[in-house]
């Protein structure tokens, strides 16, 4: 069959047309036709969280008695594919639809029975008598109100593992960089004015310490993500139609499906990494406090990036006519004007990606609230977060990446500049303060300036201090190092 063809499905509100081999039914097409304002759908890994989620409530409902094993086991291998991602051209509904998610639902319940069905030997179809149900079986004890933040909560969870990945590699390479470099001294700065020698080793460790810090954000909104799981509140967050041992046991099979460590040890009240049943459900659906956390770790994550991209991209100014103490890896031609221009595409990719997880930022920060006006009671700018928060998760994964393999793996340092930089400076003569007095080195200083000499050379010529004592002084390192007397 073709695309063009169709088949007439039904739901409480009457019939509609669906396109013939599509695994969805009347209730996705509905959505799909009120929804065209992106023209396109929530990203894949809200789509593989559903599949595990309806996966983890069948074998909960199977576990209780609730659900018929036979019924319950087809609803698991369905649900399945849709979490491998078999399945993703049959979820079409637009980002930008009802703000619960429950077209996503409606369109997850019905592919999952269509496949279900289909595994029972009834054919693909969304209802079929004796068969899987999409709201009766794949949606047992469930609604939308609870399961489509839960969806957001495994997938905000699982795409936190790479950026944690990411950034530790990202730590461990800027930290190699200290170690290499810590020898060599340079100029420091501040308010872009020359400032007292640094050692590049330093320099590079701050930025390691920076996205160490980094990291903890990221495990920091890793705990926040996994550890609220609204699954169990189904309607309003008072469990209506839910067992009671139903929400605790979908986040332990969620948390062995997809191999996190454990729920939390009762006996020493410490969370080695699962998931956990939200401690108050009406908070866990009405309120989303714990996604604007968050992102505000990414937002953190993001700031340290364009942080260290720009000093790096100041750094390897030049080649000639710029600051130049290091010298960045040549990727690509840099203009369609300029022969043999090279520019810090690199550090500029960085900069822009810390741009969106801003706005982006501001996106969930918005949508926390309510938007332009306020929510009541249930959150219902859901699908907008959760796309907003899971684009952030992957630009700053892989920008991550690209900074190790396309800037810091080929970055050197230009020894020669820095020594040139650092013999030319004047703020070399704090040095020299506690012997010689402040307002004597500032008039040095502008002497100097004005005379054109360096330091060590005009102080020299004028034998304020024995040249032994002026070389001790003026040893660029030893200024990098107060504990060494």
């Amino acid at each position: 069959m073709t695309n063009a063809a169709t088949r007439t499905e039904r739901d409480t509100m009457g019939e509609m047309q669906v396109p013939a081999d599509a695994l969805y039914g009347a209730s996705t097409a509905r959505a799909v036709e009120n929804f065209p304002v992106a023209n396109r759908p929530l990203p894949p890994a809200v789509i593989h969280a559903f599949g595990h989620l309806k996966a983890a409530c069948a074998e909960a409902n199977k576990g209780l008695g609730k659900l018929d094993a036979k019924i319950a086991n087809a609803i698991i291998a369905a649900a399945d594919e849709v979490a491998q991602g078999k399945h993703d051209a049959q979820f079409p509904v637009d980002v930008y639809q009802t703000g619960s998610g429950t077209s996503t639902n409606m369109n997850a319940n019905e592919v999952i029975a269509a496949l279900a069905n289909d595994k029972l030997g009834l054919g693909l179809t969304t209802k079929a008598d004796g068969g899987v149900h999409p709201n009766d079986h794949v949606n047992m004890g469930q609604s939308s109100n609870d399961t489509f933040p839960t969806a957001m909560c495994i997938a905000a969870t699982m795409a936190l593992g790479p950026l944690m990945t990411a950034l530790d590699r990202l730590e461990d390479d800027l930290a190699q960089k200290a170690d290499q470099w810590d020898g060599i001294v340079k100029i420091g700065r501040t308010h872009l004015m020359d400032a007292t020698p640094i050692r590049v080793g330093q320099v590079f460790s701050g930025y390691a310490s920076q996205i160490a810090g980094a990291a903890e954000q990221a495990a920091t909104a890793h705990m926040v993500t996994r550890s609220n799981l609204p699954i169990g509140g189904t309607a309003v967050g008072t469990g209506i139609n839910a067992h009671p041992e139903f929400a605790g046991r979908v986040a332990a099979a969620l948390t062995e499906r997809l191999g996190l460590a454990g729920e939390d040890d009762d006996e020493d009240d410490i969370d080695d990494g699962g998931f956990l049943e939200a401690a108050d459900h009406a908070e866990a659906q009405a309120a989303k406090d714990d996604f604007v956390e968050a992102h505000a770790c990414l937002k953190t994550i993001a700031v340290a990036l364009s942080k260290i991209a720009n000093d790096i991209r100041w750094l390897g100014s030049g080649p000639r006519c710029g600051v130049g103490e290091l010298i960045l890896p040549a990727i690509q031609p840099g203009s369609s004007i300029m022969p043999g221009k090279v520019n810090p595409v690199i550090c500029e990719s960085a900069i822009q990606v810390a741009c969106r997880v801003i706005g982006n930022d501001a996106t969930v920060t918005m949508a926390g609230m309510g938007g332009i006006g306020s929510i009541f009671e249930l959150n219902v700018a859901m699908p907008v977060m959760i796309d907003a928060f899971l684009e952030s998760t992957s630009l700053l994964t892989n920008v991550s990446n690209v900074f190790v393999d396309k800037l810091l793996t080929g970055l050197e340092v230009n020894e020669t500049r820095c020594a040139e930089l650092l013999d030319a400076s004047l703020m070399t003569i704090t040095a020299l303060a506690p012997e010689v007095g402040y307002e004597k080195c500032a008039a040095l200083a502008k002497q100097a300036h004005k005379e054109n000499k360096t330091i060590k050379q005009l102080v020299g010529e004028l034998e304020l201090m024995p040249a032994e004592r002026l070389e001790e002084l003026m040893d660029y390192d030893r200024m990098t190092r107060p504990d060494v007397v």
